[in-house]
């Protein structure tokens, strides 16, 4: 019998797609966690924190450079791109249009459901949350603290004598993106000769980056399965069934945001849905995972571009803003469901107006806390705008891990629909590689693993 050749054996390693990757890794760790829970085996648990923990922190090393750089590339050649302002505005109003759609929808799963009222939840232990939101919080995340949009975030450990204060560098992408956009703005005034020194510095840290992303994005099979074995392994029944129906109506909220809401209004545009979830897939299965819009940002870039025929220059302003505003998940479903349940738990009746109210900080609300605590603080700015006790908060938090899974995949549907969308209608998308020319350049780059754009 003969052996095969090191060319067969290559090709065959070669042979499972990257989505299958991904998937046998998503399997992998739901055994694991399954078994971390059922055996309490903590050190598994802790392995499997320890592989999602590094593999989000991979992911956001390369945020704050790749999408500075990227945006003043994009805005140094913003003199090839037509009606650059128009195409901002109509993103901004699809960000809205959409928003609205889905807290809708989701006002519609809580009134049908009552979520609140069936809940086996006592009260009494209710507590409110530290962390809160304020319309003012937008303005004061637009202004950086310094130039990278880098914070420090301090928290202490311990009781007693020996507590210890504990720091961390986080960074607030908005304040990236302006910072981005001031840089770049500055490049295009100061004139072509006089910033091509820094023009070409940007493009060659925009390449090197981008080379590191798809490094990481390698990874993604073995960070999935850390990231969805610690869920498992966290998180089970017992601490979701007591909000089983908010639980369930959350996840359809979403569910039909992506499945249904989105796919149509590609339908309407001449846009394949199926296309879409083939180009966008790897970004969304990885923010389920991973539950962070900013974590999967450099993913989600590169998805919209290779794969869905969006122009970098118009992607490299439209998927970092969306990273940022672009949360039906977080912004519009669950604060929509969780403030219907809060007031049910409560006993507190809402008006027609209440949901009107509900719906308007829904839409405007994703800005205004826009840079901070995603979920939690759009839920406590609703719950306060609406007067609901926010101890309410407090009894949402031991499931909102596993929510959150859900809310953080949809938010990406909605950063990679968008652009998608309004590209189509502005006559700049490549319809050709949306169409599926992009799997040509996706196995050029299974033999030689690099990014070509953002």
């Amino acid at each position: 019998m003969s052996t095969p050749s090191a060319a067969e054996a290559h090709s065959a390693r070669r042979s499972i797609p990257f989505w299958a990757k991904v998937f046998i890794g998503l399997a992998v760790g739901i055994v694991l966690g399954y078994i971390a829970r059922s055996f309490e085996l903590a050190w598994l648990t802790e392995v499997l924190v320890t592989v999602g923990s590094i593999f989000v922190s991979l992911l956001k090393v390369v945020v704050v450079p790749l999408v500075l750089f990227a945006l003043v590339v994009s805005i140094s050649n913003l003199r090839q791109v037509h009606n650059a302002a128009k195409l901002a505005i109509n993103t901004l109003v699809w960000f809205g249009i959409t928003a609205a759609l889905s807290v809708a929808l989701a006002l519609m799963i809580g009134l049908l459901t009552n979520p609140g009222a069936s809940a086996t939840i006592d009260t009494s232990t209710a507590h409110a949350v530290s962390t809160q939101g304020g319309w003012l919080d937008f303005l004061k995340s637009l202004v950086p603290n310094n130039i990278l949009g880098l914070q420090v975030d301090s928290s202490l450990e311990g009781e007693g004598a020996d507590v210890s204060v504990t720091s961390a560098l986080s960074f607030n992408v908005l304040q990236v993106v302006v910072i981005g956009i001031a840089l770049g703005a500055a490049a295009l005034a100061v004139g072509e000769q006089t910033a091509k020194p820094f023009i070409d510095f940007a493009t060659a840290g925009l390449e090197i980056f981008q080379k590191l992303t798809w490094w990481i994005i390698l990874l993604a099979p073995i960070g999935s399965a850390g990231l969805i074995g610690k869920a498992v392994a966290q998180y089970g029944w017992d601490l979701v069934q007591p909000l089983g129906i908010f639980a369930f109506d959350v996840y359809l909220g979403c569910a039909l945001v992506m499945f249904v809401m989105y796919p149509a209004l590609l339908a309407l545009h001449g846009l394949s849905p199926v296309r879409w979830f083939k180009g966008a897939g790897q970004a969304i299965q990885l923010a389920f995972v991973s539950r962070s819009s900013v974590g999967t940002l450099p993913v989600t870039q590169q998805n919209v571009i290779d794969r869905l025929g969006v122009p970098r220059e118009y992607a490299s302003f439209a998927v970092p803003i969306g990273a940022t505003t672009k949360m039906d998940g977080c912004a519009s479903i669950y604060p929509a469901l969780a403030a219907i349940t809060v007031a049910q738990l409560f006993g507190i009746e809402l008006g027609i107006g209440d949901y009107l109210l509900i719906a308007f900080v829904s839409v405007v609300g994703s800005a205004a806390t826009a840079g901070l605590t995603g979920a939690i603080v759009m839920l406590t700015l609703t719950l306060s705008t609406l007067g609901l006790p926010l101890e309410g908060v407090g009894l949402l938090l031991a499931i909102d891990p596993i929510l959150d899974m859900a809310r953080t995949a949809t938010n990406v549907a909605g950063q990679t629909a968008i652009p998608a969308i309004v590209a189509k209608r502005h006559g700049i998308l490549d319809q050709e590689v949306y169409d599926g020319r992009w799997r040509d350049q996706s196995r050029r780059r299974e033999e030689s693993p690099q990014l070509q754009t953002v």
